[in-house]
């Protein structure tokens, strides 16, 4: 809140100076364009679930980048078994009707397809995207997820709209006391036009509400108490190599 009014503060005060410093004032909008695409400015700050949100505009892109930050109750292997379970993600990912896995490479690779119910009135979107796992190990207590759309590698399948851009860095790792710390960086352009409400609307809910679904998920007896063994070894703040 203190940066968002800071900004507002900083843009009244550029259109309040008038014509004599149009060089100045111009300076000044270079220097806050500048600001506002390399910091992340907080959307949601709820403390008693420890989730915040970010959003950032940067050049080249049409979206906003998002971030979220998160301290979840649960353990490692659950919430990776919950990020590997793609048939399962319509439970609980955001507006996601369907997901299944079309190929894996290897334990660490995988090619995932879905599609997502839009904002009313515009078409609903499909997605291919390429998911990399960079396990923990020694001086990396982290799981690194990586995601990246490949549009082309199957046919369009109208109405649907392919997704042309879907990146995402998640890491999470443990904490003391059965926790995990989750951090996901990501930008998502879902192709075609779509106006600035339904952007801004993705933009403010759905980060969020993944991250609460995910918590929810993960403490579900189906991931909880699973004694299937992973693809790749996961480890807690007990056992870390």
């Amino acid at each position: 809140m203190i940066k968002i009014l800071l900004t507002l503060t900083l843009l009244l005060a550029t259109f309040a100076t008038g014509p004599a410093k149009a060089k100045d004032d111009g300076n000044e909008l270079d220097a806050l364009r500048t600001r506002l695409s390399t910091e992340w400015l907080l959307v949601k700050n709820d403390r008693m679930r420890k989730i915040r949100t970010y959003a950032r505009l940067e050049d080249g892109k049409r979206y906003r980048s998002f971030k979220v930050e998160a301290v979840l109750e649960t353990r490692m292997e659950p919430l990776a078994r919950v990020l590997l379970d793609f048939e399962n993600y319509p439970k609980w990912f955001w507006k996601t009707h369907e997901a299944r896995l079309l190929r894996k490479d290897s334990a660490t690779e995988y090619f995932v397809y879905m599609t997502h119910d839009a904002p009313y009135g515009l078409p609903d979107r499909d997605t291919v995207l390429k998911a990399t796992v960079e396990p923990q190990g020694k001086g990396r207590p982290y799981v690194l997820l990586k995601t990246t759309a490949v549009p082309d590698m199957i046919p369009a399948k109208p109405p649907l709209v392919r997704v042309v851009a879907e990146e995402m860095t998640i890491r999470f790792w443990p904490l003391p006391n059965n926790q995990v710390q989750m951090q996901v960086e990501g930008y998502f352009d879902p192709g075609g036009v779509v106006p600035p409400w339904a952007a801004n609307l993705v933009q403010r809910t759905a980060p969020y509400a993944v991250m609460l679904a995910m918590q929810r998920i993960a403490n579900e007896a189906e991931y909880r108490l699973s004694r299937d063994p992973l693809p790749f070894p996961v480890y807690n703040t007990e056992n870390l190599p």
